[in-house]
């Protein structure tokens, strides 16, 4: 079973089901499986900003962030959690930035929001190459 906490600011709307269909998919190719927890935050410019700040030192607007629940995918214990609930960790996305993005690229914004989860869920996984 794969949860998926959304939190969005009221003006942002995005398809909470297609989101979740996302995160699914990603995980099924890759042969997750079992109770799986994931956080996704859709802010405006202004708290992605913050964020970036406080947790990469860049005074300046991003796109995505990931932060995963262990720094090193290495460093995870062989002993599961006791509720046996595998946490990745918080993904958050500036809509502004995506809708942005996506009218510059002639997509869809979900379409756009799609390829930053995936870009979100790589770095909760520890495959932060693109």
């Amino acid at each position: 079973m794969i949860t998926v906490l959304i939190k969005t600011e009221s003006h942002y709307t995005v398809d909470r089901k297609r989101i979740r269909e996302t995160i699914e998919k990603f995980l099924k190719e890759r042969g997750v499986k079992g109770k799986v927890e994931i956080s996704l935050s859709i802010v405006g410019d202004r708290q992605i900003r913050k964020l970036n700040l406080k947790y990469r030192n860049l005074d300046e607007e991003a796109v995505v962030l990931a932060f995963p629940l262990s720094e090193n995918q290495e460093q995870i214990p062989f002993a599961g959690p006791p509720d046996d609930v595998l946490r990745l960790g918080d993904i958050v996305i500036s809509y502004p930035q995506a809708r942005d993005l996506a009218r510059i690229e002639e997509k869809l914004v979900d379409d756009k929001i799609d390829e930053l989860i995936i870009h979100g869920m790589k770095h909760l996984l520890g495959n932060n190459q693109d």
